[in-house]
């Protein structure tokens, strides 16, 4: 059977930049074994398959894959997925135009606002699914810093220190002192491997964030590891500025407000990714979250299986 797809670059408006995403359009009848095998054969960092919805009310059921595992639910896989989806229903619209859909992935249903651009790269934002939760274990600040090759005074800033938050991906958030620090980083999967903990049955992947950027327009810096999810190091990963949401609430103690971000990623790739970050707090609490993006399709084609 030939199944259609696509590839977007997400996180950003320029072509071989951001975060690259595989998007099957024809993702009913394919067993997990043969979508985990496709996204292997894919090699990138998450291809998304596109299935019927199961609630006729909703745009499209998607189950996300990275070639190590699947997940509940990611950023880019639903920002890509959400233009990719809205520009094939409306190729014909001839003009800008706004739109809103449900996609249901396993997390839940994850409501999208789509704003799409005649030549010009469209943009998706949406609601987290689930508030970002801390989860308490112990960390050992010194096993961190030699696990990414720095100077245990390297690790934590202000009051941001090592955490593991989740919005339905776990990470462990670390903090750094600078974008100096985050550049140096030498990861080693190994020694991380046999200092971090397993969190729901995975290992927690590796978040690095610090305060400022390269790019002046954001205001944080970050770079993500997860040998266990099979990807070396990821140009952009929504699912963990959705859980640093939590941890910049915590550790900033954001007043009652609304608190517009970005967060860049991918810089020392040659891949920079711009991910937006929303924080609408109420009563001392995160009354609602957002990521959006921006993304590009740079191909498309076939799968003949």
């Amino acid at each position: 059977m030939v199944r259609r797809y696509s590839v977007y670059d997400v996180f950003t408006d320029t072509k071989l930049a951001g975060n690259p995403l595989a998007v099957v359009f024809d993702g009913d009848g394919l067993s997990d074994e043969e979508m985990q095998a496709i996204t292997r054969e894919l090699n990138l960092s998450e291809t998304v398959f596109v299935r019927p919805a199961t609630n006729p009310a909703h745009t499209a059921s998607l189950r996300i894959f990275t070639p190590g595992r699947e997940l509940p639910f990611a950023g880019h896989p639903t920002v890509g997925a959400a233009i990719a989806l809205a520009e094939r229903s409306h190729a014909r619209h001839g003009g800008d135009i706004d739109l809103v859909s449900v996609l249901e992935e396993k997390v839940g249903p994850v409501r999208c606002a789509v704003r799409l651009k005649q030549e010009r790269a469209s943009f998706a934002e949406f609601d987290l699914p689930r508030k970002s939760q801390q989860i308490l274990l112990p960390l050992e600040r010194m096993r961190l810093a030699d696990a990414l090759g720095l100077k245990v005074t390297e690790i934590g800033f202000e009051n941001h220190v090592p955490s593991i938050w989740t919005a339905g991906v776990p990470f462990l958030m670390v903090p750094v002192h600078d974008v100096g620090a985050a550049q140096r980083i030498e990861f080693d999967p190994q020694l991380w491997e046999k200092t971090v903990p397993f969190v729901d049955g995975s290992l927690a992947s590796a978040y690095i964030y610090c305060r400022g950027a390269v790019n002046h327009t954001a205001k944080f810096h970050a770079r993500m590891f997860a040998a266990g999810m099979g990807i070396v190091e990821d140009p952009a990963t929504g699912s963990a500025v959705a859980a640093l949401s939590g941890a910049i609430h915590h550790f900033d103690r954001l007043p009652d407000g609304h608190y517009p971000f970005i967060v860049e990623q991918g810089v020392e790739m040659g891949r920079p990714s711009f991910i937006h970050l929303h924080i609408d707090v109420d009563g001392g609490e995160i009354s609602n979250a957002r990521i959006g993006g921006q993304a590009v399709r740079i191909a498309s084609g076939t799968l003949e299986l």
